[in-house]
């Protein structure tokens, strides 16, 4: 059968006006990279996290704002951090590639995020840094782990990749750690032309040297030039932390990617509601189906990102599942996030053991349903309507 709904890329369709905004910064920007919309949509993400200014950078993807958060982090030999095994493998590799060793933590069976308490287990004399994932879109637990990490003196990483717009009581994920990354890719809900990231940093003096790390070591003279052009256009220098000399990247975000991230904002907040709305509806018509658990959150601590269940019945139960929505209702649900210590790579690095009991319980009966915001009302009808005949056939 032709696939009808397929788990799509692609997130959201572009309006009109953010189309506008993007031909005029093609024709405009000048420069097309590190301009007036990198400032005007840090300075507009920074208030939109109520977080101060100056604290915000874009940065090419979610990954190269976590490749810049664990140089920041500074590790020493033996260090260890702390991260769910259950999450996308950008969220741990880059600690690895500055020395650090991944500690894996567990998540919670219902909201599929770590805790105060599965972090805590997973703590040894050895840990520096603990990287919370909000998986799926939904915040964790940040006002007791912050505390705990505060407690223990531990650098806290908040990978808000998934979760732009979630809240908790107010308090914007990736606002309530030491530092945050978020993902502009193709896939989530606020996204800037395929690829994009932002760094949140908290400290000042980190901040302070994010620009120069971003962009080749660029930075300007210390001294005053008569002559414009002499030695050079700009200087280059290593950002320097203490005794600490961390090595730079060009790891920044076009002009045009920035006017669209900028313009997109004004409706991220709409997009997470109607995506949450439209979640609530299909869990709810779902609701007399035991077959599949659902995480049903009504506020704005989820954003729905992805639309996630657990067979409650079993992996047999759900593989039958899954080829019968893809072969007979032409609907492709997936299974997303192999726990990091199962894949090659992790085992490869002597990194392949793990005592997450629930995280290997929800991956291994796992299903997410396509979910992407432009989906019509006709194809949500359509999916639920087969998920239920489905589930009475199996």
């Amino acid at each position: 059968m032709d696939i009808k709904i397929n788990f799509s890329g692609r997130s959201v369709r572009y309006t009109e006006e953010e189309i506008a905004v993007v031909v005029e910064a093609m024709r405009n920007a000048d420069p097309l990279t590190q301009g007036k919309y990198m400032r005007e949509f840090e300075s507009r993400f920074a208030r939109y996290q109520q977080v101060p200014e100056g604290t915000c950078f874009t940065t090419m993807n979610g990954c190269a704002a976590l490749e810049m958060s664990a140089q920041l982090c500074r590790f020493a030999p033996g260090d260890e951090f702390v991260i769910p095994a259950h999450t996308f493998t950008a969220s741990a590799y880059p600690y690895l590639k500055k020395g650090a060793r991944p500690v894996w933590a567990d998540v919670d069976l219902r909201t599929r995020v770590v805790t105060a308490e599965t972090v805590e287990k997973a703590l040894t004399p050895k840990t520096k840094a603990v990287v919370v994932v909000h998986l799926y879109g939904y915040v964790a637990d940040m006002p007791q782990i912050a505390a705990l990490c505060r407690e223990r003196g531990l650098v806290l990483i908040e990978d808000a990749a998934q979760a732009i717009g979630a809240e908790i009581d107010g308090k914007k994920a990736g606002s309530f750690g030491d530092m945050a990354i978020f993902s502009f890719h193709s896939h989530k809900n606020l996204t800037t032309l395929g690829e994009g990231g932002m760094l949140y940093v908290r400290d000042p003096a980190l901040a302070a040297v994010v620009p120069g790390l971003r962009h080749n070591g660029h930075c300007a003279y210390t001294f005053e030039r008569p002559d414009y052009w002499k030695p050079a256009m700009g200087n280059v220098d290593v950002p320097v932390l203490g005794q600490d000399m961390l090595m730079p990247s060009n790891y920044c975000l076009g002009e045009v990617e920035c006017a669209l991230g900028a313009k997109l904002l004004e409706r991220i907040d709409a997009i997470n509601d109607e995506k949450r709305e439209r979640a609530l509806r299909f869990m709810d018509g779902l609701a007399d189906c035991p077959e599949l658990e659902f995480h049903r959150v009504a506020s704005r601590r989820h954003n729905y990102h992805l639309l996630a269940a657990r067979m409650t019945t079993g992996q047999d139960m759900r593989d039958r599942f899954l080829r019968a929505m893809s072969e007979e209702k032409g609907i492709k649900c997936v299974v997303q996030y192999l726990p990091l210590n199962r894949y090659d790579f992790y085992k490869r690095l002597g990194c392949g053991q793990a005592r997450c009991p629930n995280g290997d319980a929800f991956f291994d009966c796992m299903v997410s349903f396509p979910f992407q915001h432009w989906l019509t009302e006709e194809d949500t009808a359509y999916m639920l309507a087969a998920t239920r005949d489905v589930l009475r056939g199996l």
